[in-house]
């Protein structure tokens, strides 16, 4: 029954909670501390301190410990399956309608339209990393570790992954990352 109570108190606010796990929080909250009484408004906000602190999506991380304090392992497994569910079912539901008009104009004329979209948002996004990358480690450091990478992955054809971690090692010795 504990493992029914963890999973509704994490699938409902993925459900109501438009905008992912920021926005399913203060649900997450009423459920945890108001509903099922699990943790106290303290406990519950020193939760959140923790899943703010660490990398990845808040939502799950929370998720992941309420469950696992509530219901050991298998509380976590519910509370993570819960978190995530609503998000999988809704985008299985989404591709299955998607493949269904797969040939349909309209779905092939809205694809058009969402690639360049896509690109410009990318190149939005390449453009401010690389000038917050200028403006914090300096013109030549940043030119130099494009020219570098440019190389290695064009002439000499390494794979992206190990450009990157050289770039990251880089980083952490050379610029006090």
């Amino acid at each position: 029954m504990i493992l029914w109570k963890i999973f509704l108190a994490f699938f409902i606010p993925g459900i109501l909670g438009y905008g992912g796990g920021p926005a399913s929080i203060p649900l997450v909250e009423n459920e945890v501390v108001g509903r099922f009484h699990w943790l106290t408004v303290g406990e519950f906000s020193k939760v959140l301190a923790l899943g703010n602190s660490l990398p990845g999506p808040i939502a799950t991380k929370m998720a992941g410990y309420i469950g696992y304090e509530v219901g050991g392992v298998l509380g976590s497994l519910a509370g993570i399956i819960a978190t995530v569910g609503p998000s999988l079912i809704l985008m299985i539901v989404l591709l299955r309608i998607l493949y269904k008009y797969k040939d349909s104009p309209k779905v092939k004329r809205l694809t058009l339209l969402i690639r360049p979209t896509i690109a410009v948002l990318l190149g939005v996004m390449a453009y401010e990393f690389f000038a917050e990358s200028f403006g914090q480690s300096g013109s030549l450091q940043t030119l130099a570790i494009a020219v570098v990478s440019f190389i290695l992955l064009e002439k000499v054809k390494l794979h992206p992954a190990f450009v990157i971690v050289a770039a990251l090692g880089y980083g952490a010795v050379f610029m006090g990352g």
